[in-house]
């Protein structure tokens, strides 16, 4: 089985990801930390020099290589279930959790992140709330077609268990 995290970036997909993945005994994949090794620079810089769209093409085919994977639990970027093809694609092969938070509880995150994101360098704090309401209004499409939607703030492992269990998306029997 695969379980595809998505949500906005700051939704704690990595975090849980890594947790809920242990405590199947499953495997963890996320998908930027894969691109930062496979072409060693981080995400913001490889925005930085290539731009967005020849970041969402890797950022495609690296999703893409999860079909041969099993038992993982897999992290996205926030922005990887935002077209139709991949949305499609993460239906298709696996089953999905949005990691629902609105956009106080982002910025919060973001408040505490040791480093942020490029699209918000030079931004004050409204000018930050407009641009992440903005697009979190323009990817709520995408992310609502996930088989599960949690609120991610105060989530724990045991917790997004339950959900998974009561939702059915994995058998009491797989609840480690």
């Amino acid at each position: 089985m695969r379980i595809y995290l998505i949500g906005y970036s700051y939704s704690g997909k990595t975090t849980m990801g890594k947790l809920l993945a242990h405590r199947l005994g499953y495997h963890f994949f996320d998908t930027d930390k894969a691109i930062e090794l496979k072409y060693r620079t981080t995400i913001d810089m490889f925005f930085e020099r290539y731009g967005e769209k020849a970041f969402r093409i890797i950022e495609r085919q690296m999703l893409w290589t999860t079909a041969e994977m099993d038992d993982v639990v897999i992290s996205t970027g926030g922005g990887t279930s935002c077209n139709d093809e991949n949305i499609d694609f993460i239906l298709r092969h696996g089953l999905s959790v949005y990691m629902e938070m609105s956009v106080d509880q982002i910025l919060q995150r973001i408040a505490k992140a040791r480093r942020g994101r490029p699209a918000l360098k030079g931004l004050d704090e409204a000018q930050r709330r407009e641009f992440i309401s903005h697009q979190l209004d323009q990817r709520e499409v995408f992310y609502r077609q996930a088989n599960l939607t949690v609120q991610a703030m105060d989530l724990t492992p045991d917790l997004l268990i339950q959900h998974l269990t009561q939702s059915g998306i994995i058998a009491p029997s797989e609840n480690r």
